[in-house]
């Protein structure tokens, strides 16, 4: 399947997406340097977010889709050199919204999850 939204975005930041298929996406991320938020080594929750809304927009894939609300459990800390994956699913369509649940994982070991709201305007939201 083909990306059709959130192509300029920083997919080593983001996350890869390893699969797409219709309503659902799996996206990797390989945590760095650059999303250390201490001495420990611990990953800043913005990137574990980052990489599960990534997830949830390729899910829908819909060239306009945002976000509208966000309802999410952090479960375990994230530590640099950490490999997570996010694996999406819209669970439900209403005309232009979609609820898309999203689990991180890092190996079998649930670090995330959550409920993005979706929604897909006729037009850009910049427009």
């Amino acid at each position: 399947m083909h990306i059709k939204t959130h192509k300029k975005i920083d997919q080593s930041l983001s996350g890869t997406p390893l699969e797409l298929s219709e309503g659902k996406a799996v996206v990797k991320l390989k945590t760095d340097e650059r999303m250390v938020a201490d001495e420990k080594g611990l990953i800043h929750g913005g990137f574990i977010f980052s990489l599960a809304d990534y997830a949830a927009m390729l899910a829908v894939n819909e060239e306009t889709v945002v976000l509208a609300k966000a309802e999410v459990k952090f479960i375990k800390p994230v530590k640099l050199g950490d490999e997570i994956l996010a694996m999406a699913e819209v669970k439900e369509t209403e005309g232009k919204k979609r609820k898309v649940y999203v689990e991180v994982k890092r190996q079998d070991e649930v670090v995330f999850s959550g409920e993005f709201l979706c929604v897909v305007p006729e037009r850009h939201v910049l427009d």
